[in-house]
This record gives C-alpha cells, sequence and structure tokens, in this order.
C-alpha cells in the first residue's frame, strides 16, 4: 500500500468535495480517499500496482478541479 497527499484547488463546498472525493475512488487500485475542503487537500491510499500519482491528478482534473503531489 502507498499514501498520497494532494493540494486541491477549487473546491468551494461540499458538492466539490464530493465531487473530488468519487474520482479520487474511480481510480482502480483506491483503498481509501478522503478530500478535506477546508485545507484544500485530500489523501489517498492506494496500490502502487495499480495505480500511481498521476492517475490521481488526472482523475481531479477531469472532475473540474486542479490537483498536485504534496512533496
Amino acid at each position: 500500500m502507498a499514501s498520497l497527499k494532494l493540494t486541491v484547488t477549487g473546491m468551494h463546498c461540499g458538492h466539490c468535495k464530493t465531487k473530488v472525493e468519487k474520482a479520487l475512488q474511480g481510480v482502480a487500485g483506491t483503498l481509501g480517499a478522503a478530500v478535506f475542503l477546508e485545507d484544500g487537500a485530500a489523501e489517498v491510499d492506494y496500490d502502487p500496482a495499480q495505480a500511481s500519482p498521476d492517475a490521481y491528478v488526472a482523475a481531479v482534473r477531469q472532475a473540474g478541479y486542479q490537483a498536485s503531489p504534496d512533496a
């Protein structure tokens, strides 16, 4: 299992938070995902054999928001 923290921008409400969570959870290999609206952040636990940080960034972008991995 691997963990990833993302900075997510463009979220303004609970609907945004839910949309980003669903996008993250929709990536194959996701074991868990949590989005923190107030912090503009997300945390994902995933199977690195099935998913990569780039897949999560792409999923958030496809949902209409911006994301970048935290260093």
